[in-house]
C-alpha cells in the first residue's frame, strides 16, 4: 500500500537530511492549526530553502528540475491550460505533443491536480519540477496581458472606434463628453493606465499631449518608462474622465488644478494625487501613486549607511531642536521624515505635522493640510499648532523666511522640528538658511543636523553581474588604493523586465551640527569649508555614501554616478 503524500514528502526531506525533528514537529503544529501545504510552511519557516526542497524531490521521485527564467514557452503550450486553472494548482504547461502534455510542478505529489488536467485536456501529462516563484513569475509573463495589449484590443472594438470617432470629429461640449467619458472603452483604457501604473511599481503616471499623438509614461524607480498611449483623440476624454474621479472642474481647460482619488483592490486600497496642467496643446496630467501597502516606516529598514543611521536616531532623540532633510523632488524626503515620527512616536508625545499636500494618513498623529488659497499657509498652521502643545511638529517644506522663522521659534522653545529643503547637499542647505534671512546665531541654536538625501536604484539580485574596476574608473572615482576591487552591473532578466534593477534605497550624507560647524556658520563661512570641516569629523558625503553601496554590490557605480556630484579633494 502507498504511502500517505505527507508521509512521502516527510520520508524524502529527513532522508536527505535537510529536515531536524524539532523542525518537523514544529510545522505539523503550524499546519495543524492553520492549515495550507506543508512544504510551503517549511519553506516560510526558513527551515529549508525552497530550491533545496525542489532538488531532493527530483532526486527522490526521478523527476527532472527545470529553470523557467530560460525557456521560451510557445503559445499554443500555454492554450492547453486555462489561466484560473494554472494559477489554482500552481502549474503552467511548458511543452505540448501529439498525445502529450509536459507540465512544470512545483508539487509533484500533488495527485489531484495531476488527474484533473489529464481530465482537461486529454493529454498523457508528464511532469518537470519547478519552484513555486518561478511558476507565479512564468504565469505572470505568459497568461497575463500587459496594459498596452489590452489598450490595442479595446481600442480595436467597434464600440471603441464610435467613440474615437465621434471624439475626433466634433468639439464637443461638456455635457456630451461627461456622457462620452463614462463610455466602456474610455472608462477601460483609463482603468488600465492607472492598473499598469500600479502593475510596475511606478510612482508617477504621466499622460501628455503632442502635436499628433498622446503619451502615457510610468516613472519606474526614479527612470521614465514609455507606456502604450491610446490615440489622441481620446485624449481629452481620459483627462476627464480622471478629472470626474478626482471631483475636479471638468469645465475649466484654462488654470492648473489639484485633487486625488482612491481606488480599492482586492487586498489594498491605492491613494491618486492628481495635478493637471494646461499646456499649448492640451492638458498635461501628472498621477503620483501613494501605496501604502508599500509604505516602510522603519527607519532602520531605510538602507543608510552606518554613520548618518547614527546621526539620524540620535538626533530624532532630542527634545528639542530642528532636523532638515534637502533634496530634489522625489528623493524620499518625506518618507525619511515619516519614519522619524514613527521612530519616536509614543503615546507620552504630542506629534503634529502640517503638509501640503499629506501624502499618506499615519495612525496616531494629527496630520493638518496646507490650503494656501483660504489662507492656511505653513506659517499660519505653524501658529495654530503652537498653540495645540505639540512635543514634535513636523513642516512639510520650508519655503520661505515666515515659515522657517517660525519653525526656528518652535525648535528654540521646546519642540523637535521635523522639516525638509529644496537644496542638493547638506552644507548648502545652511547657507541657504542664512540666505533667507536667518541669523546665523539663530542656526547655530536650533539647528541638530542636515540630511542631504537620494535615492539609488538596487541592482536585480537574480541577474547582476561582478566585475573588476579598471584602474581609470578608480581614478574616476577618486579610490587610491591598488587592491584589487569588484562592483556589480545590471544585466537583465525576467524578474527584473530586464531593466537589471529592482526597487531604490536612500543615500544620505548627515551633517550634525557640532561646536567647529557652530563656529563656522557664525564666521559666515562659506559652503566648502563648512563641508571640509564636516568630513574630518566624520561626515561621508552622498558619493562616498553611494559608492558603499556599490561595494557591497546594492547598487551599481553607474547609478551612484547619475545621481550624485563628484567631491572636491579634501584638503
Amino acid at each position: 500500500m502507498p504511502k500517505p503524500l505527507k508521509e512521502q514528502l516527510i520520508n524524502i526531506l529527513v532522508e536527505n537530511k535537510l529536515l531536524t525533528a524539532e523542525q518537523l514537529e514544529e510545522a505539523l503544529k503550524i499546519q495543524k492549526q492553520k492549515g495550507g501545504r506543508l512544504s510551503n510552511i517549511l519553506v516560510s519557516l526558513k527551515f529549508i530553502k525552497e530550491k533545496d526542497l525542489m532538488l531532493a524531490l527530483s532526486k527522490s521521485l526521478n523527476i527532472p528540475p527545470i529553470n523557467l527564467a530560460k525557456l521560451d514557452i510557445k503559445p499554443e503550450a500555454i492554450k492547453s491550460i486555462p489561466e484560473h486553472v494554472a494559477r489554482h494548482y500552481q502549474l503552467i504547461p511548458i511543452a505540448k505533443m501529439s498525445s502529450s502534455l509536459t507540465v512544470a510542478v512545483s508539487d509533484p505529489l500533488n495527485i489531484f491536480a495531476l488527474d484533473d488536467i489529464r481530465a482537461l485536456t486529454n493529454y498523457k501529462i508528464k511532469t518537470v519540477l519547478s519552484t513555486e516563484e518561478d511558476i507565479k513569475e512564468a504565469i505572470r509573463k505568459y497568461y497575463a496581458k500587459n496594459a498596452g495589449d489590452l489598450i490595442k484590443d479595446v481600442i480595436k472594438d467597434k464600440e471603441a472606434k464610435v467613440v474615437a470617432v465621434a471624439l475626433e470629429e466634433a468639439k464637443l461640449d461638456t455635457q456630451t463628453l461627461l456622457e462620452m467619458v463614462n463610455e466602456a472603452p474610455i472608462v477601460k483604457i483609463t482603468n488600465m493606465i492607472l492598473s499598469e501604473g500600479i502593475k510596475r511599481k511606478a510612482s508617477d503616471v504621466l499622460i501628455e499631449p503632442l502635436e499628433k499623438t498622446m503619451q502615457v509614461r510610468y516613472r519606474v524607480d526614479g527612470v521614465l518608462e514609455m507606456g502604450e498611449s491610446p490615440p489622441k483623440s481620446m485624449h481629452e476624454a481620459i483627462v476627464t474622465r480622471i478629472k470626474v474621479m478626482s471631483r475636479l472642474d471638468v469645465a475649466e481647460h484654462r488654470l492648473p488644478q489639484d485633487g486625488r482619488f482612491k481606488i480599492k483592490l482586492p487586498h489594498k486600497e491605492v491613494d491618486f494625487r492628481v495635478s493637471v496642467l494646461p499646456s499649448s496643446l492640451g492638458e498635461k496630467l501628472a498621477l503620483r501613486i501613494l501605496d501604502k501597502s508599500s509604505l516602510l516606516l522603519d527607519v532602520e529598514k531605510l538602507g543608510l549607511e552606518e554613520h548618518p543611521l547614527k546621526v539620524l536616531t540620535k538626533c530624532a532623540q532630542q527634545p528639542h531642536g530642528m532636523i532638515l532633510v534637502c533634496g530634489p523632488t522625489g528623493c524620499g524626503k518625506t518618507t525619511t521624515l515619516y519614519s522619524v515620527l514613527n521612530y519616536i512616536d509614543s503615546i507620552e508625545k504630542n506629534l503634529v505635522t502640517v503638509e501640503d499636500p499629506i501624502e499618506y494618513l499615519l495612525d496616531g498623529i494629527n496630520q493638518v493640510s496646507a490650503l494656501p488659497e483660504i489662507g492656511l499657509t505653513f506659517a499660519a498652521a505653524l501658529r495654530s499648532m503652537l498653540r495645540q502643545d505639540p512635543d514634535v511638529i513636523m513642516v512639510g517644506e520650508i519655503r520661505d523666511f515666515d515659515t522657517v522663522d517660525i519653525a526656528i521659534k518652535a525648535a528654540l522653545t521646546g519642540h523637535l522640528v521635523l522639516s525638509t529643503l529644496h537644496t542638493t547637499d547638506a552644507p548648502g542647505s545652511l547657507v541657504r538658511l542664512a540666505n533667507m534671512g536667518v541669523e546665523p546665531f539663530l542656526i547655530t541654536a536650533s539647528c541638530l543636523m542636515v540630511g542631504a538625501q537620494r535615492l539609488v536604484r538596487i541592482l536585480c539580485p537574480h541577474c547582476k553581474e561582478e566585475y573588476k574596476a579598471m584602474p581609470d574608473l578608480k581614478k574616476k572615482l577618486g579610490i587610491k588604493d591598488n587592491k584589487e576591487i569588484t562592483f556589480y552591473r545590471p544585466k537583465g532578466c525576467a524578474k527584473c523586465n530586464d531593466a537589471g534593477y529592482k526597487g531604490r534605497i536612500g543615500i544620505m550624507e548627515a551633517l550634525e551640527i557640532s561646536a567647529k560647524i557652530k563656529e563656522l556658520i557664525l564666521a559666515k563661512a562659506a559652503e566648502v569649508q563648512i563641508k571640509n570641516v564636516a568630513r574630518r569629523e566624520g561626515m561621508r558625503t552622498l558619493r562616498e555614501n553611494g559608492l558603499a553601496k556599490a561595494l557591497k554590490g546594492i547598487t551599481s557605480v553607474e547609478e551612484v554616478l547619475r545621481v550624485t556630484a563628484p567631491d572636491e579633494e579634501l584638503a
